[in-house]
C-alpha cells in the first residue's frame, strides 16, 4: 500500500470512527448523514486543490523548459516574465521546492539578465546542501504529493509524457548548467558593482562643476544706473560751450 493510499485509509477510519460516536450519542441518522456529506465534499474539494498545485509545478516546468531549450524560436521578454512570476508564485506556496524548481526559475532570470535573482536561486541548488533531494528526508505534503504523482508518471510515461519530457530535460540543464550559469552571473554583477564604483567619482566631479558654473552666472555685474537718451546728451554738450565763461 502507498503511502497515499495509507492516509486515505486513515481518513476512513476517522470518519466512521466518529459516525459512530455520534450513533452512540442518540444523534438522529438525518444529522450523521449531513455531517458525513459535509466532511465528503471537504475532503474532495482540499484533495483537488492540493493535485491542482502538484499539477501549476508540472505545467511551470513544461513551460520553463519549451523557454530555455535552445530553439529558433524567439521568446519576447513578457512571455518569459510570466512563466517566471506563475513559477514564482508556487515556490512562495512551498516551504520546500524541489531543487529543479529553483535551477528553472535562475535560468530563466538569467536568460533576460536579472543577475541577482539568478544568483540568489542557483546558489542554493549549487551550494545548499539542504536543497539536495537526498538530504530531504522530513518532506512537507506537497512536496510529498509531488513525488508521489511523479513517481507515477515515471512508472508509466503514457499518463503525462510532456511533463516527464520537460524534467528530464530541466534535470539534464541543472547537472550541465547550473554552476556556470551560478559562476557567470556573479561576474556580471561583480562589473556591475565595479562599473558603479568608477562611475561615482565623475558623477561627482560633475555635479562640482555644475555648481562652479551655476555660481559664475549667479553673480550680478553692479548697477550703472539708467542711461541718458543720446539727444539729452548732446544738448548738454552744446549748451555748456555756448555759456560765457565768468
Amino acid at each position: 500500500m502507498t503511502s497515499a493510499n495509507k492516509r486515505f485509509a486513515q481518513k476512513a477510519i476517522a470518519v466512521v470512527v466518529i459516525v459512530t460516536m455520534l450513533y452512540g450519542a442518540g444523534v438522529a441518522p438525518v444529522v450523521m448523514m449531513f455531517i458525513s456529506g459535509v466532511v465528503l465534499v471537504v475532503f474532495l474539494v482540499t484533495r483537488r486543490s492540493q493535485n491542482r498545485d502538484v499539477q501549476r509545478m508540472f505545467e511551470f516546468y513544461i513551460a520553463a523548459d519549451a523557454v530555455l531549450r535552445d530553439e529558433d524560436r524567439r521568446w519576447y521578454g513578457f512571455e518569459v516574465a510570466e512563466v517566471i512570476e506563475e513559477g514564482e508564485l508556487v515556490f512562495e506556496e512551498m516551504s520546500d521546492p524541489p531543487p529543479i524548481h529553483l535551477f528553472a526559475l535562475g535560468a530563466l532570470h538569467h536568460l533576460i539578465g536579472n543577475f541577482g535573482a539568478t544568483a540568489e536561486y542557483l546558489s542554493r541548488v549549487v551550494e545548499n546542501e539542504d536543497f539536495d533531494e537526498r538530504n530531504r528526508s522530513v518532506p512537507s505534503a506537497q512536496l510529498r504529493r509531488y513525488v508521489t504523482l511523479l513517481r507515477r508518471i515515471e512508472a508509466d510515461p503514457s499518463l503525462a509524457p510532456q511533463t516527464l519530457g520537460a524534467i528530464r530535460s530541466l534535470e539534464r540543464m541543472r547537472r550541465k548548467q547550473a554552476f556556470t550559469l551560478l559562476t557567470e552571473s556573479r561576474k556580471s554583477l561583480k562589473m556591475e558593482s565595479s562599473a558603479g564604483v568608477e562611475q561615482a567619482p565623475q558623477q561627482l566631479r560633475h555635479a562640482a562643476a555644475s555648481s562652479q558654473t551655476c555660481s559664475v552666472n549667479s553673480v550680478t555685474t553692479p548697477a550703472t544706473g539708467p542711461r541718458m537718451p543720446i539727444q539729452e546728451v548732446l544738448n548738454d554738450i552744446y549748451s555748456d560751450e555756448e555759456t560765457p565763461a565768468n
